[in-house]
């Protein structure tokens, strides 16, 4: 009876260990498709980031370059005064062009960090790199860019409790250039709150 006893055991145990190393296996085998199909996921955020990137190089350079070409002469002028407005007459503007200019280099500093995370998706320390960067960086931007805006409204519109006159009227083409330059970073702060949001996604699903 024992030794009948002790067989039946043995082939008890024989077959709950095939039965967890079948288990096991198959539960490698999730473990790699789902870390596969994490990849490919976060790959496909890495490439859009990437393209995102590049979109707002061009805004923010687009934006800077327009802001610092702004200058329009009135063709009258008296023999000891000509009519000019140029960026460089309003701090604001001349803030604008530098704030803007720094965001553009500091993209195109960061595609490196992007290309990374395309070519590795499960990493987490360059995308955390680019969302803590991103957000300092689209502070700034969206501080030049409203102070900007801010500007070129009283530039249409004036201020009847301080009596400033609009100049639209007469600069109008310099007008008409700032306003594009505040239009195109405005572009560039929304693919920049695209990237956090992006980054963000990626990381959360570490």
């Amino acid at each position: 009876m024992a030794k009948e006893s002790t067989t039946i055991d043995v082939g008890e145990s024989s077959t709950v260990t095939k039965s967890r190393s079948h288990v096991a296996v198959d539960e490698k085998k999730k473990t790699l498709v789902s870390a596969t199909a994490g990849g490919s996921y976060k790959r496909g955020l890495a490439i859009f980031d990437f393209l995102l990137r590049l979109a707002a190089i061009v805004t923010t350079i687009t934006a800077s370059s327009i802001m610092y070409t702004a200058e329009e002469t009135l063709p009258f002028f008296t023999q000891f005064l000509q009519f000019q407005a140029g960026y460089d007459d309003f701090a604001t503007f001349q803030f604008f062009v530098i704030a803007i200019a720094i965001v553009a280099s500091y993209l195109v500093l960061s595609l490196p960090f992007s290309i990374v995370t395309i070519v590795r998706p499960l990493a987490a320390l360059p995308r955390l790199i680019l969302l803590i960067s991103d957000t300092v960086v689209v502070t700034l931007s969206t501080s030049a860019t409203a102070a900007a805006a801010a500007m070129v409204y009283l530039a249409h519109n004036g201020n009847t409790n301080t009596n400033w006159l609009p100049i639209c009227q007469q600069f109008g083409d310099f007008c008409q250039a700032t306003s594009s330059a505040v239009v195109a970073a405005s572009i560039g702060v929304v693919f920049f709150i695209l990237l956090i949001i992006i980054s963000a996604i990626a990381l959360k699903r570490h």
